[in-house]
Order: C-alpha cells, then sequence, then structure tokens
C-alpha cells in the first residue's frame, strides 16, 4: 500500500515537471518593448510639400487668399483646406482631408518576434472596407454621390511600406471621374512626400 502511494506520487509528480515544463516552452520568452520598432516622424512641413490645391477649391472670391493646406497632428499628420458655399458667389463648396499616419511595430505575443511597421500598416489597410482600385493592389476608393449627382464625397486609401494615406474629398458641383482623380492624385502626392 505504501508502496503504491509513493509511486502515485512520484508519477503525479512527474506528470507535473512535465506539464510545467511544457507551459514554459508554450509562454515562450517575453518581448523586450526595445525590439518593437517606434513609428517613423514625419517631415514637420508635410502639408506644405503636397503644393497647390486650390484648383481642387471653388475659385476665392476677389481680395481673399485662396484656402491653404493646414497642418495638424504629429504622429499621424492632417492636412485640411475647405470652400464653404456661404463664402461662394457661385454656391460651390468643397472639403479636402488628407490624414497621413505611419505605423509602428506591434507586440506579437511571448515567443513571437514583433510585428514590423509595414504589416501593422498593412493590416490597417486590410480592414477599411472599400473596393481595391483596378490595378492598383494598393489603392481603394469608395465614392458616394450627394444631391443629383453634382456631389460627390470620395474616400481613397493608398498604402506605401509602413504609411498608410486617407483622402476625403467632398465636392459641389463636380463630375464623378474628377472628384475621383483629384482624389487618387493627392493621395499619390501624399504617398510619394511621406517618403
Amino acid at each position: 500500500m505504501a508502496s503504491r502511494l509513493v509511486r502515485g506520487t512520484a508519477i503525479a509528480a512527474g506528470v507535473a515537471a512535465l506539464a510545467g515544463l511544457g507551459i514554459g516552452f508554450a509562454a515562450g520568452k517575453p518581448v523586450d518593448p526595445k525590439d518593437i520598432l517606434p513609428a517613423r516622424k514625419l517631415p514637420a512641413d508635410l502639408c506644405g510639400r503636397l503644393g497647390d490645391v486650390s484648383q481642387l477649391l471653388p475659385k476665392a472670391p476677389t481680395g481673399t487668399p485662396a484656402p491653404k493646406l493646414v497642418q495638424t497632428g504629429a504622429s499621424a499628420v492632417r492636412c485640411s483646406a475647405k470652400a464653404e458655399a456661404s463664402t461662394q458667389p457661385t454656391h460651390t463648396s468643397a472639403e479636402l482631408i488628407i490624414t497621413i499616419t505611419p505605423y509602428a511595430g506591434k507586440d506579437a505575443g511571448a515567443g513571437q518576434s514583433p510585428f514590423k511597421p509595414d504589416a501593422v500598416a498593412r493590416q490597417a489597410f486590410d480592414r477599411k472596407a472599400l473596393e481595391v482600385v483596378p490595378g492598383r493592389p494598393s489603392t481603394k476608393m469608395d465614392s458616394r454621390e450627394n444631391a443629383g449627382g453634382q456631389s460627390w464625397n470620395v474616400t481613397v486609401l493608398a498604402l506605401n511600406a509602413d504609411v498608410v494615406v486617407q483622402v476625403d474629398y467632398n465636392a459641389h458641383p463636380i463630375e464623378r471621374g474628377a472628384a475621383e482623380q483629384a482624389a487618387q492624385v493627392m493621395a499619390d502626392r501624399a504617398i510619394w512626400e511621406s517618403k
């Protein structure tokens, strides 16, 4: 009886040791925070580098300066310009918002190599439910019509390495093709200037 008890205890201890060893292997080594790459810093004058956007906005009334892109944000940069209908003699309006987001790496869990910034950017790009632009696998777009086909809201999403650019362009009156082309051109510019 005693030997059976001793043998049972020894077996139980051996199973516990193996289980503990397995748990140790499964948990893996914790990721060192310094191995996770930070997001890169975007240029302080990024919006200015995108150039003149006055062609995408209604002509400014005589004596007033044309709207320019205003830059806000530090890690992700937002460039915006707006011409409201109330300031226009011709009942036209437009708004352009460009958001440039560089992604940092991310912890993938114990025992796994951290996700690199470009993989995290790809995940963010893939999660957006927009249609892929034919012939441009790293560009997605969504176009929504407003009043009578003369007003369009276009969103373009573009990916390059660790950067995702989103352009939101709303204009009235404008044709769909012109609105889509303008938004894509601005997305391409933002990708180029953020390299």
